[in-house]
């Protein structure tokens, strides 16, 4: 009977070292997910900082949230509506601006086109970035590329010219003097884009650049 006991105890001893083991083991790899979470979190957020301080790299608040998808679910949400405003679904605001070469250009001169309008600045590295996949962009699909410039922001309109030059951009660089137009978007990070459809209305938005990738793949999704 006392070895009965004896190994009855040391089964328990046992059984109790292995239950205990394996839930420290549990805690531990628990505490190093919740770590690895938080680190990531933390990383996303601290890139987030950095692109705003870059001066804005794709923020992605596009079509609201920087999902394609639900540019496409908030554009059937306003489909039927004639609201003029700066949602997706909605009419994009008409204005009319002087390009860089002297003629007078409206968006409401582009209806039944598919428009990208893009709002930018000479200073701005992520413009400079985003401008060899907008040209390539404009010369491989047919689509119309409104480029406007925050000429209340740049030092010479010379400076605009040069910065076009060096690029090689063919598209209308449309100058906003007095930067109403940007305000009438509400334009804060650059630079910004709308993708507007045939239309006149705008199927996505982008608040940062935008490789040639995402501007196909927005113009492929709009009429």
């Amino acid at each position: 009977m006392k070895k009965i006991a004896v190994i009855v105890v040391l089964t328990g001893m046992f059984a109790w070292a292995v239950y205990d083991l394996a839930i420290s083991s549990d805690n531990t790899e628990t505490a190093q997910d919740t770590q690895t979470a938080e680190e990531s979190e933390f990383t996303v957020e601290e890139g987030s900082l950095n692109k705003d301080e870059d001066g804005g790299t794709a923020n992605d608040e596009s079509s609201e949230s920087g999902n394609p998808e639900d540019s496409t679910d908030d554009s059937g949400e306003n489909a039927d509506s004639d609201t003029v405003g700066l949602e997706v679904g909605n009419i994009a605001p008409d204005f009319q601006l002087e390009t860089l070469d002297g003629e007078q250009v409206a968006l409401s001169d582009y209806r039944g086109r598919r428009v990208m309008v893009n709002f930018w600045a000479t200073w701005c590295p992520p413009c400079r970035a985003e401008m060899p996949d907008m040209q390539s962009f404009y010369e491989d699909k047919d689509v119309e590329i409104l480029a406007i410039n925050l000429t209340g922001t740049e030092s010479s309109r010379e400076g605009v010219t040069d910065f076009t030059n060096e690029f090689g951009l063919t598209f209308p660089i449309l100058m906003d003097e007095d930067t109403q137009v940007a305000n009438e978007y509400q334009i804060q990070p650059i630079p910004s884009s709308f993708m507007i459809d045939s239309n006149g209305r705008i199927q996505y938005k982008a608040l940062g650049a935008m490789n040639y990738e995402m501007m196909v793949q927005q113009f492929e999704m709009m009429q």
